[in-house]
């Protein structure tokens, strides 16, 4: 990783040091990567002695909720959605805000906090690894598309920080996990947007003393029961493959209940039809509230990024993107979404453009 600026790293340690009280904060419906790195910088900013809290739309899910097994990131980790009341004094009273794995103030992306970090007269410094960031909300920006996850990037910038002295052993402990998590989960553990930085990292916070072996167990095999069930239940009776190559699977909210589903239960689903060798693009479509979730996953020469863009009211990374579907302005309702689905991926598929209907 040669592209992080030490004068940008330089600034960022002035700034770091000239605030009092620190917020952290990332994404609506925050994944691996984005509470992993919350959770490492935190820990790095702690060590520096620094009062941090981690602020978020929405609270830690279940499934990563190992990483949070000491009492300062229980206790400093809040969330609009739980506690706005305290959300809102901790961002109105910070005087640095760190804004990880987002790179927009949108109410999709930060659903609840938009306006709070918008309009904060505070300093912000963004560190994020998506496509197109609005760069003018920002004092300092680190932005990289070009590596596995914003875990990794945060990595390369602490290295570079007085806190590691360019070495992963002088990283919190807690730290090193985190920021394994994160780039562990957003590369699908390896499987997707791997280069040679991330390699680098992965060997060098193995060398500090990370577990991955436990890492991976904590990861992947602690899901409840019900996962399997439902994702048994998607591929027998619900994946569809279109001729254009493309696999999509939707589920409402009336199967989510039946099954117990929580939030985070149903990550990676999108990737497992990938593995089929004509499916060229995934498609995976939650219902949620007044919308449908859509998380997309593509092969090499298909964008995944493109599709949401077009069709999907979202965007992310060449191959891999989520988007929404709004109901009723895009669709009627759920059992419209099939129909959809099918229309405007045969379109994106033979290279037919929205606007040329």
């Amino acid at each position: 990783m040669d592209s992080i600026s030490r004068n940008d790293v330089s600034r960022l340690c002035s700034l770091t040091d000239a605030a009092e009280r620190i917020v952290i904060t990332a994404h609506t419906r925050p994944d691996g990567d984005a509470i992993g790195s919350c959770l490492a910088l935190a820990h790095c900013l702690r060590g520096a002695g620094k009062e941090v809290d981690i602020v978020l739309p929405d609270g830690c899910p279940d499934s990563l909720s190992f990483l949070l097994d000491d009492g300062w990131s229980r206790e400093h980790l809040v969330s609009m959605k739980d506690d706005p009341a305290a959300s809102t004094e901790l961002i109105n009273r910070c005087g640095l805000l760190f804004c990880l794995d987002f790179n927009t103030f949108s109410e999709s992306r930060c659903t609840g906090l938009a306006p709070l970090l918008r309009n904060t007269s505070c300093d912000r410094i963004l560190i994020d690894h998506h496509l197109n960031p609005d760069l003018s909300l920002f004092t300092l920006a680190f932005s990289e598309t070009e590596v596995s996850s914003t875990a990794e990037l945060l990595y390369w910038i602490l290295l570079e920080t007085p806190w590691t002295g360019g070495s992963a052993s002088r990283l919190p402990a807690k730290a090193a996990e985190a920021l394994m998590a994160g780039m562990t989960t957003d590369t699908n553990n390896f499987a997707n947007s791997v280069f040679p930085s991330t390699l680098r990292m992965a060997s060098s916070l193995l060398e500090a003393g990370v577990d991955r072996d436990s890492l991976i167990g904590s990861l992947y095999n602690r899901y409840e029961e019900s996962r399997i069930r439902l994702l048994g239940k998607l591929l027998h009776e619900d994946l569809r493959i279109t001729e254009d190559g493309v696999a999509y699977m939707i589920v409402d909210k009336t199967t989510l209940e039946e099954y117990g589903i929580r939030e985070g239960d149903t990550e990676g689903f999108v990737n497992v039809p990938l593995s089929i060798g004509k499916v060229k693009m995934s498609c995976f479509l939650k219902e949620d509230d007044g919308f449908l979730r859509v998380s997309l996953r593509s092969k090499k020469g298909v964008s995944a990024n493109r599709c949401a863009t077009e069709y999907f009211n979202g965007g992310g990374h060449e191959l891999a993107s989520g988007g929404r579907l709004y109901i009723p302005k895009d669709i009627a309702g759920v059992r419209d979404a099939a129909g959809y689905v099918e229309k405007v991926t045969h379109r994106f598929m033979n290279g037919e453009r929205q606007d040329g209907q």
